[in-house]
């Protein structure tokens, strides 16, 4: 009889995970690749939220806290809520975990019972249905196709609601494709929520500040009658480059906000004292570079789609947000190359070219793969090179 529970069986490790990974294991191998499989920005955190924990530690702020909190960290939260989304919450509606990932994860937990359904628009992020799985939630996967920007419409949304529906995930911009939803588009989608009390939403936002050209911003609580059914999670790893510092929150009914308290009262307990505090200086303490960064994005971001798309048998569309392209490579899986899925692909890419990505399948839609570009434009340039002659050498 095996030790292993039953549940783990269910779920698979994190495919991006996997690929850095590997990547690392080449490079310390000696070979000499390039690693787009991490979603994880390649500037430095800003001095001022450095100075900010430096400080917590001289003053000795390296004590236990609150499970869910500082009081200092919840209120900055409530007024980046206040301030950036015109949302107002009080701070018993406000949860912080160790990352983003464990706030999501603690929700799951908090709030899913056997055959309880979520639904994940694909792509997702590969983390979303292994989550669900854990808690013993079902995933219910809804193919959002290249036609409609691989974004969910209303009319799939209709389809996929059922008497056993529990939650909606909504990620804007998304990892992997880079798609965000426009104003129009999110309030489409709560006419068809509005009409489903059963129904919440988890609106993952954690890549709100890195949005390009005319696209702006919305989350759903903000433009829709549904903040009390929605649970809106973000973070500082992606918009502030503290991926390390390992701080989300989330903001919602006090009832889901109180059950991720007792979930994490009995695993982790509360996060970093240190990275709290850091928190509290990057959520309260000058925003400029932010924009700067996001220019710098945009920058490699119209580099890489621009390059893709002059490679035969690849087509890219162009990405509204966050540090992701989802090029299709399904001109390049025949019998003539000998590769069969988009898994064949990135292996070979790998094997031959020493370019590390991670195939579509593994976000829930075959034929495509994913490209980080938060790394610098000298690596880009590499890479778009090696891909082009891998390609070509097909």
């Amino acid at each position: 009889m095996s030790i292993i529970s039953n549940s783990l069986k269910r779920i698979k490790p994190s495919p991006t995970i996997a690929v850095t990974q590997k990547a690392r294991e080449l490079r310390a191998a000696g070979k000499d690749v390039i690693g787009l499989g991490a979603g994880e920005p390649d500037f430095d955190t800003p001095d001022n939220v450095k100075r900010a924990a430096i400080k917590a530690i001289k003053d000795g702020d390296t004590k236990y806290t609150a499970v869910d909190g500082t009081p200092s960290l919840k209120k900055a939260i409530v007024n980046k809520f206040k301030r950036e989304n015109n949302l107002k919450f009080t701070a018993d509606q406000i949860t912080v975990g160790t990352g983003g990932k464990q706030v999501l994860y603690n929700a799951f937990m908090a709030t899913l019972n056997k055959g309880d359904e979520v639904i994940i628009p694909a792509p997702f992020w590969v983390s979303y249905p292994d989550m669900v799985l854990l808690a013993g939630g079902k995933p219910k996967i809804v193919k959002c196709g290249e036609a409609d920007g691989f974004k969910l419409t209303p009319q799939l949304l209709r389809k996929a609601i059922t008497k056993k529906t529990k939650w909606l995930i909504l990620n804007s911009p998304s990892n992997p494709t880079g798609a965000g939803y426009s104003k129009k588009e999110i309030n489409d989608l709560a006419k068809v929520l509005v009409k489903h009390k059963n129904v919440h939403i988890l609106s993952d936002d954690i890549y709100e500040h890195i949005s390009y050209d005319k696209f702006k911003f919305y989350t759903i609580a903000q433009v829709s009658k549904l903040k009390d059914r929605t649970l809106t999670m973000n973070g500082v790893s992606k918009s502030y480059a503290m991926t390390g510092w390992r701080i989300g929150y989330a903001a919602g009914p006090k009832d889901i906000i109180k059950a991720i308290g007792k979930i994490q009262s009995q695993s982790t307990s509360n996060p970093s004292s240190i990275s709290q505090a850091a928190a509290v200086e990057a959520l309260n303490g000058n925003q400029s570079f932010i924009k700067k960064r996001s220019k710098a994005f945009k920058e490699r971001r119209n580099f890489v789609v621009q390059s893709l798309n002059a490679i035969e048998g690849i087509s890219c569309l162009t990405p509204n947000g966050a540090f992701y392209v989802f090029p299709s490579c399904k001109g390049l899986l025949n019998k003539k190359t000998g590769l069969k899925t988009d898994t064949d692909f990135v292996q070979k890419l790998l094997e031959k070219s020493n370019v590390a990505v991670v195939q579509g399948s593994a976000f829930g839609l075959d034929g495509y793969f994913r490209i980080s570009y938060a790394t610098s434009m000298q690596n880009l340039k590499k890479a778009m090179e090696r891909i082009k002659s891998f390609c070509e050498s097909l």
